[in-house]
């Protein structure tokens, strides 16, 4: 087969930027109704009617055709929406849309709509006769009667009203200002606000690039004018919110998988395309090259995910391959295509600083105000940029309503942009479950599993001294009669590639017990068959000893994880999950310890160790610096260590610790 386009893109210019966007509607003629209006990307279903999904793929793609559009370009097959946008609004019409509904997802589509008369209205809606206005005046405008969730969607009826205010049709500021005072109130502080109602944290990538900050950011643009004052705040929440948002991305263009919606793949980086297009003024030590850089580097790494195609070149519901486990019962087969945000900055033209700014590197050491390790109170997220890759640490975050792989999204103990997640395929075994990051309890022989999908209390608390670190401590309860304290401690200065978990446990029931590290390819990168033990001839392979497993992937790494438990010590593993259960990699195995503990209290110490590997090394002199890494010091804050009981206190090697808890056994 031919490589799709995209995946041979360099990302280096706006030109570049412009044919990846093509390379993206180009595969939607084949699947485009007679008239336009529907576009059928696939044939799986959601929890809305089919109409409405093939309305997806029809308003989706608009992100990027609109924007191209306002930058003064010319793509062939403009006509085609054109035409749709035609028939999808006429009630006459074989492709009618259908009457917006409460709560329709409609209501989600109709934003790309308002967007693309606000921007693109020359080609849009100047070429419509004054009853094809009247039906898309009548078709968007009926929304505002009609209730909506009181989340980000509130913003889709903003710009469906925007739209039709640009083209001098009616619409509803009465409801314009009422959806903004709503949205105000999500802020929390520090430019991020959270999607949904008070008693949950949900701030993921819909508090940034999929939605409130991306469309903040189009509203100081186009809308601001009509309100200075709230186009100021929203600038300056825009600026607090990049200095965090920074640290979700690596030195690689990768993005920390977290959250849902992420078959939205690279609009995860469509927050500094915004920021562009707003053209705020960029916080130091932010620059036009270095937002340029988070953006294309994004886009490159994306388009060395071949897999991320169907056969005809139509994007697939997945993350870096088709898979339907990670997806949410709204991703129709067109959901992919909110990826086109990451075309808005296709609306400036190539005199713009953003494109005429030279590409630069990652802002790390002296470049970037904070810390490599950073507390975020609001997410409840410790960002890591160590060990060659960036990861997080989480607690308390959930989705406000009952979602499949709600805790795998939102629950997980870490989160790294090298080695993504794992969700369950199935429950009724811990491979099916595919505990990555997780504490998993089981009362009942095995066959079910509980993991952290709720915190009763969560906080990051700076601990300085000697080693001054962030720790994030939630409280989580599985059964009433069991509750579980876990502290979350990031790498130390010497040990970049180690972080800690402490989990106190109270129960009054037994349990079996198992704590993965992250999950990584378990399949050989020179045959492709499974691990065997470690070493083999090509330095791959999995070892598992009494008290620590690892895994060496030519491939992705290395990942480990090792039982430092005051108590007594829990039997390593590597298990071998369920195929297709982890977003990156189809095949992958998690080093884990295991043990079954009766009723009382435990302590539960875990070191987990994640290396990825790196492009163009040799692979047996990398092989010494992993090794190197592994032996390494790593240390943790003494207080802390005053905090738990019976934890063996002082800077140990690794070694040292094993020994001494080999010694223990032997005693």
């Amino acid at each position: 087969m031919e490589p799709h386009p995209f995946t041979t893109n360099p990302f280096r210019t706006r030109s570049d930027h412009l044919q990846a966007c093509i390379s993206l509607l180009d595969p939607l003629e084949q699947v485009t109704s007679n008239s336009g209006a529907l576009v059928k990307c696939g044939s799986t279903a959601t929890h809305y009617d089919e109409r409405a999904a093939q309305l997806e793929g029809f308003a989706r793609p608009l992100w990027g055709l609109a924007s191209l559009v306002a930058g003064g370009d010319h793509y062939a097959g403009t006509e085609r929406w054109v035409r749709g946008l035609v028939a999808g609004t006429d009630e006459e019409s074989d492709e009618f849309w259908g009457k917006m509904r409460d709560r329709d997802q409609r209501m989600v589509e109709a934003c790309p709509i308002g967007y693309t008369l606000l921007v693109a209205g020359n080609a849009f809606w100047d070429p419509l006769s004054e009853e094809q206005r009247e039906n898309v005046q009548r078709w968007l405008y009926e929304m505002n009667a009609k209730e909506m969730p009181q989340t980000n969607w509130l913003w889709f009826r903003i710009f469906a009203n925007l739209g039709l205010q640009r083209c001098g049709a009616r619409f509803s500021q009465s409801r314009i200002s009422a959806d903004l005072k709503v949205l105000d109130t999500f802020y929390r502080g520090d430019g991020w606000s959270n999607d949904g109602p008070e008693g949950f944290t949900q701030m993921d990538y819909y508090s940034g690039s999929f939605a409130i900050q991306v469309l903040q950011l189009l509203w100081v643009k186009y809308a601001g004018h009509q309100d200075p004052e709230r186009a100021e705040l929203y600038a300056n929440q825009a600026k607090d919110f990049a200095l965090d948002f920074v640290h979700y991305f690596d030195e690689t263009g990768r993005a920390v998988p977290f959250g849902r919606s992420l078959t939205y793949r690279f609009a995860m980086a469509a927050f500094w395309g915004a920021l562009a297009v707003a053209e705020i003024k960029l916080p130091e030590p932010l620059t036009w090259g270095v937002v340029k850089g988070l953006l294309l580097r994004n886009m490159r790494w994306w388009s060395k995910q071949e897999d991320i195609f169907q056969p005809n070149g139509i994007l697939s519901i997945g993350y870096t391959y088709p898979n339907m486990y990670m997806s949410e019962n709204y991703n129709s087969p067109g959901s992919p295509y909110w990826c086109m945000l990451a075309f808005l900055p296709l609306s400036l033209g190539e005199d713009h600083p953003f494109w005429r700014a030279k590409v630069e590197e990652y802002p790390s050491g002296d470049k970037i105000m904070s810390p490599p390790i950073r507390g975020l109170k609001h997410p409840l997220h410790i960002t890591v940029r160590r060990g060659g890759h960036t990861f997080l640490l989480s607690s308390g975050q959930e989705c406000h309503y009952p979602m499949r792989a709600g805790a795998a999204k939102y629950g997980k103990f870490a989160y790294s942009s090298a080695f993504g997640y794992s969700v369950p395929t199935g429950d009724y075994n811990l491979e099916a479950y595919a505990p990555d990051n997780m504490l998993a309890v089981s009362e009942d022989g095995g066959e079910t599993w509980k993991v952290r999908r709720k915190v009763e209390d969560a906080f990051i608390k700076l601990y300085e001294g000697r080693i001054q670190l962030p720790v994030l401590t939630s409280v989580w309860k599985p059964w009433r009669d069991v509750e579980i304290k876990t502290y979350l401690i990031p790498p130390a200065p010497n040990s970049s590639c180690w972080h800690v978990r402490i989990h106190r446990i109270r129960t009054d029931r037994a349990l079996e017990t198992a704590e993965g590290a992250f999950a990584i390819c378990g399949h050989s990168a020179e045959d492709g068959r499974p691990l065997s033990e470690y070493p083999d001839v090509n330095l791959e392979g999995i070892l598992a000893d009494e008290f620590q497993a690892y895994v060496v992937s030519k491939r992705a790494g290395v990942a480990g994880i090792s039982d430092l438990s005051p108590q007594s010590l829990r039997k390593a593993e590597v298990l071998k999950a369920d195929a297709n259960s982890n977003i990156m990699e189809p095949r992958t195995v998690i080093p884990m310890l295991k043990a079954n503990i009766r009723p009382g209290e435990y302590t539960f110490v875990t070191a987990v160790f994640a290396k990825p590997a790196e492009e163009k090394k040799d692979w047996r002199k990398w092989r010494d610096t992993w090794v190197q890494d592994w032996d390494k010091e790593f240390d943790y804050p003494e207080e802390l260590a005053d905090e738990v009981e019976g934890w063996v206190k002082g800077p140990l090697t690794q070694r040292q610790r094993l020994l001494k808890l080999q010694e223990k056994l032997k005693s």
